[in-house]
């Protein structure tokens, strides 16, 4: 795996950051959410950033569907206090079943 470059670094920090404060929000707020997990290619980044939460089950992830504006929209706005705009929000957080290794 290539190493990361300083603003890499600090890429990773921010985002491992925000991904932890949504996680607690999650688990505190939405049934069923079992964590929060992210993808980014630091070299596309933001472009690139996609934030999942992961739920137990398809019975959790449709009662938290109507919430996922909301959860766009706090993202949005905790990147945009660090500096990073998103361009569609819609686009960097997902609910999902799936694992980060699958």
């Amino acid at each position: 795996m290539k190493k990361l470059s300083a603003v890499q670094i600090k890429q990773q920090a921010l985002v491992l950051n925000i991904a932890d404060t949504l996680e607690k929000q999650g688990l505190a707020e939405l049934p069923g959410m079992l964590q929060c997990w992210f993808d980014v290619q630091y070299h596309l980044f933001p472009g690139s950033l996609l934030l999942c939460f992961q739920f137990d089950n398809e019975q959790a992830l449709a009662a938290a569907k109507p919430e996922l504006l909301k959860w766009q929209k706090r993202l949005s706005a905790a990147m945009l206090k660090k500096g990073v705009v998103l361009k569609d929000m819609r686009k960097h957080l997902v609910f999902t079943l799936e694992a980060p290794d699958s």
